[in-house]
């Protein structure tokens, strides 16, 4: 019998795999507990603004082949384009047996209508200045570096962790207003197509929260990411549930597969 946790939905999104701020051990230990019917892999799975194949190591590697098994062993498995690997966005459409390439997914569950999508394209800098957008990416890579350096230190002195970007985000206005501005303009685009529930990620900002607009209400859920949050979206029983991978202090050491021989990824892929 199966010790995995059965869901109808998971959903995850901004994992960044090729960038060194990654959890990808974390997320092959949450990927081997769970046996969803479904899983959504709401954009920036793989960071192709900063892909190098001087770095991409073997546990990155290792959640692209978990995904796989997944599809192998009949889970329906729906790729989302997001801004960071925007290149996928010309496969669009791409659907093979139960994998799926989409920019969107607009399905009905359990009576009410769900909109899932990344968010870039509600993303004034993302519209305006993607040069600006791509040069905050490798910032933010060098300050999950910079934080990781600082937590070691920390822990080693039985200090609390910090988070260097979430102090940044609740310290700095203009951050938490454009958090605020997003999930309202998503909300609202929401509601003007008739959606109950619209599902994003990109903003890193994991919730579940109800929004009013006008005389409707729209559920907002963001997976938040795999960088620093650790979390996803999990439907189960009829319900929206938000997930928190625990952080272990302890180093994580995933099992070995049978085939570990590395991914080549074609030089014309992205």
């Amino acid at each position: 019998m199966s010790d995995k946790r059965p869901l109808d939905i998971a959903v995850i999104s901004d994992v960044h795999l090729g960038i060194y701020g990654c959890h990808a051990k974390e997320l092959i230990q949450y990927l081997d507990s769970i046996d969803p019917r479904i899983l959504v892999l709401n954009g920036d799975i793989i960071d192709i603004w900063q892909f190098s194949k001087r770095y991409f190591p073997k546990s990155h590697t290792k959640v692209i082949r978990r995904i796989l098994k997944m599809i192998g062993k009949g889970t329906q498995v729906v790729y989302l384009t997001g801004n960071h690997d925007e290149a996928m966005r010309k496969y669009s459409g791409f659907e093979l047996s139960n994998f799926k390439i989409d920019d969107k997914l607009i399905i009905d569950i359990d009576g009410k209508k769900h909109w899932f999508f990344h968010g870039d394209v509600y993303d004034v800098t993302m519209k305006n200045s993607k040069w600006l957008a791509k040069l905050g990416g490798k910032g933010y890579d060098l300050l999950i570096i910079l934080n990781r350096l600082v937590n070691n230190t920390l822990e080693k002195f039985g200090k609390e962790k910090m988070s260097f970007s979430k102090k940044v985000k609740q310290g700095v206005k203009q951050a938490v207003k454009f958090i605020s501005d997003f999930e309202q303009t998503v909300a609202e685009i929401a509601a003007d197509k008739h959606i109950d529930v619209v599902c994003c990620g990109h903003i890193h900002q994991p919730l579940i929260k109800e929004m009013q607009v006008g005389d409707k209400t729209v559920t907002y859920l963001n997976s938040g990411d795999w960088v620093e949050s650790l979390t996803s979206l999990e439907y189960a029983n009829q319900q929206w549930n938000l997930y928190q991978h625990p952080v272990s202090k302890s180093r994580v050491v995933i099992p070995e597969d049978e085939d570990d021989r590395p991914l080549v990824f074609p030089s014309n892929a992205f």
